[in-house]
């Protein structure tokens, strides 16, 4: 959707008495701003995956786990530990670890 179709359905809602004035504004000065797509909470989570690289310090294998550890702040040999027990669950941790070590970009 573009954007100027985006301010005509902001204004559409206004008319309506949906948005008040000032909610109305507000939305128009993010979309303008372009940071009226994701709530702050999505866009953080979103950060967080856009910075998942597979690390090429702390790494056994692939670096995933590294990786993992410096997205997520939890240390890497607790993620090693849950993707081994995974592993025990029907080969599920190795599947995750082979499509992350294929899809995540390294540093």
């Amino acid at each position: 959707m573009s954007l100027a179709d985006e301010l005509h359905k902001l204004d559409e809602l206004r008319a309506r008495g949906v948005l008040t004035d000032t909610e109305f504004g507000r939305a128009k000065q993010r979309l303008l701003d372009g940071s009226a797509a994701l709530p702050p909470e999505t866009s953080a989570a979103v950060a967080v995956v856009n910075r998942f690289r597979r690390s090429s310090s702390d790494r056994w294998i692939g670096g995933v786990c590294g990786g993992l550890s410096v997205a997520t702040g939890v240390e890497s040999w607790v993620w090693r530990l849950v993707l081994t027990v995974l592993l025990l669950f029907g080969g599920t941790g190795l599947i995750l670890y082979l499509l992350l070590w294929i899809f995540v970009p390294a540093e």
